[in-house]
């Protein structure tokens, strides 16, 4: 006699609500920004904005630039994010275009983005995932968390990890390096510099520099070039406005007895790979590092 193996209704439908139950919990997607607040997606962004152009970077290096479909002014790194249409400014958005171009996923810089229209994005109900990477590690992790958000995660963590192990090999390089005191020159008119908090300070210190403001209390302060003269660094590196113009460094020519122009100790940086905080820092950490050792050797 033939049994009947046919699967009940009520198993069959048990069994297709416990697989959409599970399916829902593998798509949904968490992290944490860097203001501490948790955001959750469904699922794995598909349409990103990067509402800076350090964002920009560091989403491509999570492996997710093709996701990127909202850029601002100056994003153009990698060549691919010139194509991708901008939203204005990072000081100031475009939000009707922004908003037309419908992302699933914004991610805002934590201090340089207007907060009014960063909040007023949230309210129309925007996912926005806020960054600022002010640590080595951080850069890393942010790539991590980004990857996470864009369901990219096996490109982002193998960024992530190549960006710390080349980090890491640096610092042992120069780890017993001789200290050099430096000037970093991060914008000319106002004269302004980092603090030891900085990631740039960061790099200074991984080198064996010793920032000669490094002790003073705003992130970014303002000085004079008297402040310069009298802390009479051995070195110091500038960027400019743009990646070959070297003329941030010609004021200092006019201070002989500084002892970094004495000694010709005045050298210019890229200033993509330093002032944002994606994984070309590698690359200009290295060069800092390079200069430093220049100066060491004309002691």
């Amino acid at each position: 006699m033939r049994q009947d193996c046919a699967i009940p209704v009520w198993k069959w439908l048990l069994a297709v609500m416990l697989l959409a139950v599970i399916t829902g919990a593998r798509a949904e997607v968490c992290a944490t920004d860097d203001r501490g607040q948790q955001l959750c997606l469904e699922q794995p962004a598909s349409r990103i904005a990067a509402l800076s152009p350090g964002a920009t970077e560091l989403v491509w290096a999570a492996g997710a630039g093709d996701q990127v479909v909202a850029v601002v002014d100056y994003s153009d790194y990698p060549p691919a994010a010139r194509e991708v249409p901008s939203v204005g400014s990072h000081t100031r958005l475009d939000m009707e275009r922004l908003l037309t171009l419908k992302p699933d996923l914004v991610i805002a810089w934590v201090t340089g983005n207007p907060p009014e229209q960063v909040a007023m994005l949230e309210e129309l109900g925007l996912p926005v995932f806020s960054i600022e990477p002010r640590s080595f590690e951080a850069v890393s992790g942010t790539i991590e968390r980004l990857s996470v958000l864009a369901g990219t995660q096996t490109a982002g963590f193998a960024e992530a990890g190549r960006f710390r192990r080349g980090i890491d090999s640096l610092r042992a390089e120069y780890r017993n390096a001789s200290p050099v005191p430096v000037f970093y020159q991060v914008w000319d008119e106002p004269l302004m510099t980092v603090n030891d908090e900085h990631l740039i300070g960061e790099m200074i210190r991984l080198c064996g520099g010793a920032n000669v403001f490094g002790d003073l209390a705003r992130l970014v302060p303002r000085i004079g070039a008297e402040a310069v003269v009298a802390a009479n660094p051995e070195a110091i590196l500038a960027g400019g406005m743009g990646e070959e113009n070297r003329g941030w460094l010609d004021r200092w020519r006019a201070f002989p007895g500084l002892t970094a122009t004495a000694r010709g100790n005045l050298f210019f940086v890229p200033p993509s790979l330093v002032q944002r905080p994606t994984p070309r820092m590698l690359e200009g950490t290295r060069l800092f590092c390079e200069k430093l050792e220049i100066a060491r050797a004309r002691r």
